[in-house]
């Protein structure tokens, strides 16, 4: 049994203490300072509060699940707590970031192993894995077995799992961003009909594609705004151009009144775009 800690079990991070709680092992969380609905959250992990950040010291590892824009700041605020376990970071990072925030706990006495989630928050087997790379990787793939989270190593290179993340994710949410852009685009124009027309003769079901695209990611859009920007790095960072998931971002960004919604319609949706624009 392992005793580690899930710093913030947001939607997604309180499924992976309780995937770690399914696998047998004392799971904490950081409580100083947190909100009610991540003290609910938590409750339903099954994760133990953890009121004292300096308790962190005894602990056999710790699991970063946040903004990927915050990566780095929560790994330098583990470090200053003076923890020296194994530092999982599952966020949605580019490779570099991952790297970088390797070389900073390393360099406090650290390991550290390289996450990236794909899939819904894990809650139901067989929909999440969470790819690991560095060179502990399968211990801690280990530490989820049995659980709802298939976690899988891929390596001992440090970045591999970021990098697989990226991949995926400038497909899926990469399109997705396509997706609405170009409907809105259409409505601006006044073509929006023809174009759903259009789409029902030569692209069928695109247009039933695009109405629940925006419905699914209105609430959470704000959340893919750093995403986005990571993965533009790494485009960037082979050579290719990263400003298609630039633009994502903004487009993204213009979703964050919709912020944790769960009824926005398309004609909401595609308002909020094209008014961000003028």
């Amino acid at each position: 049994m392992t005793r580690l800690c899930v710093l913030h079990p947001g939607a997604m991070g309180s499924s992976i203490a309780a995937a770690l709680g399914e696998a047998g092992h004392q799971v904490y969380w950081l409580a100083a300072g947190r909100s009610d609905a991540t003290r609910r959250r938590a409750a339903r992990s099954g994760a133990l509060p953890l009121a004292n950040e300096t308790d962190l010291v005894g602990f056999d590892a710790v699991v970063s699940v946040c903004p990927p824009d915050a990566a780095l700041a929560v790994a330098d605020a583990v470090i200053a707590m003076g923890f020296t376990g194994i530092f999982v970071d599952a966020n949605a990072v580019a490779p570099a970031t991952a790297r970088a925030i390797g070389d900073a706990v390393a360099s406090a006495g650290c390991a550290f192993i390289d996450g990236g989630i794909i899939g819904p928050p894990a809650w139901q087997p067989g929909t999440t894995r969470l790819y690991l790379s560095g060179p502990d990787a399968d211990i801690v793939a280990g530490w989820f077995a049995g659980s709802a989270l298939q976690a899988r190593a891929i390596g001992a290179e440090v970045g591999a799992a970021s990098a697989l993340k990226m991949c995926y994710a400038a497909f899926t949410k990469g399109s997705s961003a396509l997706l609405l852009g170009v409907r809105a685009l259409a409505e601006a124009e006044g073509v929006q009909q023809e174009l759903l027309a259009e789409w029902d003769l030569s692209q069928p079901g695109l247009a039933a594609r695009s109405a629940s695209t925006a419905s699914a990611v209105a609430a959470k859009g704000w959340r893919f705004v750093g995403e986005m920007r990571e993965i533009a790095a790494t485009f960037e960072s082979r050579g290719l151009p990263g400003g298609f998931h630039r633009a994502a971002a903004d487009l993204y960004q213009r979703l964050e009144e919709f912020k944790d919604e769960s009824d926005a319609d398309v004609a909401a949706v595609l308002r909020a775009l094209i008014r961000a624009s003028d």
